[in-house]
């Protein structure tokens, strides 16, 4: 599955393998065919995507940027 409504061309699909919740940010491992990805997002937005350990997510990565989808 890819993401269409989003114009990023770098997408992989995969599975959260950790997640590191610290009290305004968290840390989110994703494996994917690819490899490990890991994105720095805010925890609000980690409890607010219900993003756990197992979770597929698409990996959106745009220059410097990355971004998770949950599917």
């Amino acid at each position: 599955m890819t993401i269409t409504a989003v114009n990023v061309r770098n997408q992989f699909k995969g599975v959260i393998q950790e997640v590191l919740e610290g009290d305004v940010v968290s840390e989110i491992n994703v494996e994917t065919k690819a490899g490990l990805f890991t994105s720095i997002i805010s925890t609000r937005s980690v409890k607010d995507l219900d993003l756990k350990v197992g979770s597929e997510v698409v990996v959106l990565i745009k220059s410097t940027e990355v971004s998770l989808a949950k599917l």
